[in-house]
């Protein structure tokens, strides 16, 4: 098992969330794939969108239904900074994943984190579990919940 896999397993434990995680035959890389693979509408994945903090120069979260855009001026003023495009190198050293596979909790660091209000229209939603083919499915109040995100309206 990948460490990264292993760190998301541990956090929904700890967190107490009853949560089963899956290995896709197939990529779960972007939300469309995401949700073909787990037989849901695109607006069920809960991606995981991040930017660099202009200020603090730490990575920020934007949890969003995968059909939807975040917009980046809406994102700065709900962050209260501006942001900047996270590289690759930025988002592993502080989130420990690779692009195509953060999952919105087992972070290396805390996250300054914000939630997409349309996440919380499903009974339940899909998220990344850490590699770019594991998938869980979750109560979007109890993701919203473990992840200690914001709700925010940062979308187009």
């Amino acid at each position: 098992m990948s460490k990264s896999l292993a760190r998301v397993k541990a956090a929904l434990e700890a967190a107490g969330a009853p949560v089963e995680v899956l290995e896709m035959t197939e990529s779960t890389r972007t939300a469309e794939e995401a949700a073909r693979a787990a037989g849901c509408t695109v607006d069920q994945i809960a991606k995981s969108i991040i930017f660099r903090g202009e200020e603090t120069g730490h990575v920020v979260l934007f949890l969003t239904a995968g059909g939807n855009r975040v917009d980046p001026a809406k994102a700065t003023v709900v962050a209260g900074q501006p942001l900047g495009k996270a590289d690759a190198d930025l988002i592993r050293a502080e989130t420990g994943f690779a692009i195509g596979g953060v999952a919105p909790v087992g972070h290396l660091n805390p996250v300054s984190a914000y939630f997409d209000p349309r996440l919380s229209s499903f009974d339940r939603v899909w998220a990344a579990a850490g590699t770019p083919r594991h998938i869980f499915a979750i109560d979007p109040g109890t993701l919203l919940s473990i992840t200690g995100a914001e709700i925010a309206d940062f979308t187009d």
